[in-house]
């Protein structure tokens, strides 16, 4: 085996049912790992160790029956502190949520429990899940651990630091805006932002708890929750576990996602679509995202710098309405009434990022089912693209992870691009927007550093509903160019 740290959930698995490992034995070396390691990083903010450590002996000892729980057995992993855990604080990065103790789990959350996983602890974010950074009141900021100065994203960026220092052994996130991808490609780890609606997020915070008090539960417009890990072929074990349909449409529907269109490289046409004049991606990630894709050449793909036929920066104002559509009914009444009011005072012509939000949290109804039709053909013309290629890589986000800034006014805060000062918001969320506000799934891989020495993520895009083509050609772009690597300060 390889060290235990930075091992992939699927092995670590294998491990314990061997009896290589004991579970007891993995949770004390992630304990202790944590004890060294967090303070740094400020990844992991809460822990439940005594319920832990009593789960991984019942694990231990039910394999010394000949018992198997089943994929996950005795696998100590963390879970975003947006999920609600039975026995755990769930603050979702709100001070009025401090004291907040769930009385049950979240249902993704319970199918892991249920296959053998144990939580022993919970991972940052930012207030809501509503930055591409990883701070709050409660418990302050996470920090990258390829550099401490510099952000692990969000809003899942505790997760991917945890993962990425060899704290946990799996994770769980949650992606509206990139809320998994970017702090993957940030932080140097595989993750997967599901095809929307495949996966019940209830017990997930927003919305507010008690929300919705019964089984039944409803989806909030581009929300997603999936898998995040240090191997792609963990993101396919969870995904098996935690794709179904929501209550009470489970009582009728299944879900049986299309096998992923090829093997090899070579059974899959590839699209490529690395820069773009409207959101441009900086040289120093574009350079190693273009090295990566030279290498899947070499190693057999199709390669063709084809994209679908889209107005990206039509495309990117329609999801910035409808991202903020989507949040709008968490915001306070007198924040939402000062929203329309500036609503109502906005020129026609302004169509900045401030603006284009400030319409999409006042949008009317009408104006709502407007933007869907919008978005409806978008939708059709990806999946025109997607009849001649199998796939699209894509930049995650087009630069390295960038420097901590809690600037409160977040149009304010700016990011160099190509040397250039771009907007903080667009700069962040446009290519995630170009393909969440379509509900496709993609897969982050990591595909090595950049200049600077920080991580790059490439996004894998696929059709609707083929998970199992980003994640199966995540595995491969894994075989050909190396996948995760540990961040040096961590690997002792």
């Amino acid at each position: 085996m390889t060290d235990l740290s930075f091992d992939s959930a699927v092995d670590l698995v294998k491990a314990i049912k061997r009896r290589k490992i004991r579970s007891t034995e993995l949770l004390e070396h992630y304990i202790e790992r944590m004890e060294r390691f967090n303070p740094k990083i400020n990844a992991i903010v809460a822990t439940d160790l005594d319920n832990a450590r009593k789960r991984s002996r019942k694990a231990d000892e039910a394999l010394d029956r000949g018992e198997d729980w089943g994929v996950l057995h005795g696998l100590p992993m963390t879970i975003k502190d947006s999920y609600e855990v039975k026995g755990m604080p769930c603050t979702s990065g709100s001070p009025d949520l401090k004291d907040y103790q769930p009385a049950e789990t979240a249902l993704v959350v319970k199918k892991l429990v249920d296959q053998g996983a144990i939580i022993f602890g919970k991972t940052n974010l930012p207030l809501f899940g509503g930055d591409l950074q990883s701070y709050n009141e409660v418990y302050g900021q996470t920090n990258n651990p390829w550099n401490l100065g510099r952000v692990p994203g969000g809003s899942s960026g505790g997760s991917a630091a945890a993962l990425a220092a060899g704290l946990t052994g799996l994770e769980l996130g949650s992606d509206i805006g990139g809320s998994i991808r970017n702090p993957s490609h940030f932080c140097g780890v595989f993750g997967h932002k599901p095809t929307f609606d495949i996966v019940p997020l209830k017990g997930h915070i927003p919305p507010p708890p008690g929300t919705l008090p019964g089984k039944y539960t409803s989806s909030t417009d581009l929300l997603v929750g999936g898998p995040m890990a240090r191997s792609a072929k963990d993101l396919v074990l969870v995904m098996d576990l935690i794709t179904a349909p929501k209550c009470p449409l489970d009582r009728a529907w299944k879900i049986n996602l299309p096998p992923a269109r090829g093997k090899s490289l070579a059974d899959f046409k590839i699209g490529v679509w690395l820069d773009d004049q409207t959101y441009p991606t900086d040289a120093n990630v574009l350079d190693c995202l273009q090295k990566a894709v030279d290498e899947l050449a070499k190693a057999g793909a199709r390669i063709e710098y084809k994209k679908p036929d889209i107005d990206f920066a039509q495309s990117h104002a329609v999801f910035t309405q409808l991202l903020q559509s989507a949040t709008s009914a968490g915001l306070p009444d007198k924040v939402f009434d000062r929203m329309l009011g500036r609503a109502t005072n906005l020129s026609p012509e302004a169509h900045g990022d401030r603006a284009l939000s400030v319409r999409g949290i006042a949008l009317l109804h009408r104006d709502w089912i407007r933007l869907n039709y919008v978005r409806t053909r978008v939708r059709e013309t990806w999946a025109n693209f997607f009849k001649a290629y199998d796939i699209l890589l894509c930049p995650t986000v087009p630069v390295t992870a960038f420097s901590h800034d809690h600037t409160a006014d977040f149009f304010a805060r700016k990011l160099k691009v190509n040397g250039e000062d771009r907007s903080y918001f667009d700069t962040t969320i446009a290519w995630a927007g170009l393909t969440g506000m379509a509900y496709l799934p993609s897969t982050i891989a990591p595909v090595g550093t950049a200049r600077d020495g920080l991580p790059v993520g490439l996004q894998i895009v696929a059709p609707y509903l083929e998970d199992q083509t980003s994640l199966h050609f995540a595995g491969l772009v894994e075989e050909v160019i190396g996948g995760f690597i540990p961040p040096s300060g961590f690997v002792h």
